[in-house]
């Protein structure tokens, strides 16, 4: 076949060569109009472009369950150095000593962190971590001969938990929330039994708030010898002050991506860990990589493994740009999370007056509000309406349990002149819902319209319509 594209004549002459790709007629463009500019043009053109994008770096990002905050810069020349950025995924493992370096004392790290006994960092993302501890919870019980076919998941969870056990065959017990926002602690009680196979909780929870009845329930679960998991998207809120395994959990994930702040919003690549405790390690996917005589190496020979994720070993950059970060931070990781859940509570004083609160308690790093009191939709208006004021909207509708949610994580980045800016602007906003709710209802009006999100999703218009002018 020949590829020709007919250019038009006035940008630019074609000859058909002999390696041309020949199409069908009706795929062929008739023209390309290309106009003649000069490289100042095309830099304003994309300069232009890029303001038309939203990024941490320009402004507030408080997406709860995300931990959109800064990343900072030193991550990124660290990430960028040749020896990391240049290495083949294919080098032998005594020409990547540095590497396997980087991989292994960023588990040892995380171990103390979590107080974990083993770590793989092998996941692509959080949700590869998870998928992974409930394929070692299902051969654990395999291998103990124990029929266990169900995992325990409070109605506030990340969506991905019940879609994990779903893909791991086992059925999802939900267990409600209770008056102050933890899993009802009666309800777990029923549900509870010798066919459980993993208690999976997010402490603290979706709802921003910490489990109070977290001793009790790992308790009880021991006693029926279930398996504690912990969700650990939210562990922006714990660094330095509390380590899950003291918990109770047996298994934890991490995003390394969210708590350890590298890119991650807009398409960014993802970063999982998945942390066990001793009698789980053997479990963990191989080549696991330990250190031998002052060298680093890959150890393939663990029987009871579950065998390999993926190819290569996790995403390396996103471990270097971790590793950089948590070692910046150094001793004084826990200012991390206290200021975090200073501003989650902060952001949270200045606004829960102004809408419903479902669960009034001091929160952790991030908090749930309702906008039901302004009618149905009042959600995606406000969060439209946000964006007029040069602001991101936080996450809405989730979890599912709070109608029309708004879920606000100021993260540790932002300064105490910004949370009050956001603040002012949703009172704002409030108030023209109630004196000029058409105003609100045809947001944003500063960008080229209302997008329709499920129309938008389900009918891509990607064909570029150039300017006839």
């Amino acid at each position: 076949m020949k590829l020709i594209f007919n250019y038009n004549q006035s940008n630019t002459n074609h000859t058909p060569q002999e390696n041309d790709v020949d199409l069908p007629e009706e795929l062929k463009r008739g023209s390309l109009p290309l106009n003649d500019v000069n490289e100042i043009q095309i830099i304003r053109h994309y300069t232009e472009l890029s303001r038309k994008n939203y990024g941490i770096d320009t402004n507030f990002y408080p997406l709860g369950s995300c931990t959109m905050k800064y990343n900072p810069r030193v991550n990124e020349d660290i990430a960028k150095l040749p020896g990391f950025s240049n290495i083949h995924p294919h080098t032998p493992a005594n020409h990547a000593q540095g590497a396997l370096e980087v991989i292994w004392e960023l588990e040892e790290i995380l171990k103390e962190i979590t107080g974990m006994d083993a770590f793989s960092l092998q996941p692509a993302a959080g949700s590869q971590s998870e998928l992974l501890g409930v394929m070692i919870a299902k051969k654990y019980f395999a291998e103990k001969n124990e029929t266990r076919t169900k995992i325990i998941i409070p109605d506030s969870a990340h969506g991905t938990n019940p879609a994990t056990a779903a893909m791991c065959k086992f059925q999802t017990v939900t267990i409600p929330t209770d008056k102050r926002g933890n899993m009802d602690i009666d309800e777990f009680k029923k549900a509870i039994g010798k066919d459980i196979a993993v208690v999976m909780i997010t402490n603290p929870n979706t709802l921003g708030l910490y489990e109070e009845n977290l001793s009790e329930i790992k308790n009880i679960a021991k006693e029926n010898g279930a398996l504690m998991y912990c969700d650990g998207a939210n562990m922006n809120a714990l660094l330095g002050i509390s380590k899950p395994a003291d918990q109770g959990f047996d298994m934890i994930h991490l995003n390394l991506h969210k708590t350890f702040s590298t890119p991650h919003g807009g398409g960014g690549p993802g970063g999982g860990s998945l942390g066990v405790k001793l009698f789980l390690e053997d479990y963990l996917p191989i080549p696991r990589i330990k250190k031998e005589n002052e060298k680093f190496v890959f150890d393939s020979n663990k029987e009871k493994s579950v065998g390999k994720l993926h190819s290569f070993y996790g995403n390396f950059g996103i471990i270097v740009r971790a590793l950089t970060y948590i070692k910046s931070w150094g001793v004084d990781i826990q200012k991390i999370s206290q200021i975090a859940v200073l501003n989650a509570n902060y952001l949270f004083c200045l606004l829960k007056d102004d809408f419903d609160v479902p669960y009034d308690r001091r929160c952790a790093h991030e908090f749930v509000i309702s906008a039901k009191n302004f009618g149905e939709k009042s959600t995606i208006n406000i969060a439209k309406r946000i964006i007029d004021y040069g602001f991101h909207a936080p996450t809405i509708y989730f979890p599912l349990i709070v109608k029309e949610a708004l879920m606000i994580e100021p993260t540790e980045t932002e300064s105490k002149e910004t949370l009050d800016e956001y603040a002012k602007v949703l009172k704002t906003i409030i108030k023209e819902l109630q004196e000029e709710p058409e105003l609100v209802k045809n947001a944003p009006h500063t960008t080229p319209g209302r997008l329709d999100e499920v129309k938008a999703a389900r009918k891509l218009n990607l064909r570029w319509i150039p300017n006839e002018s």
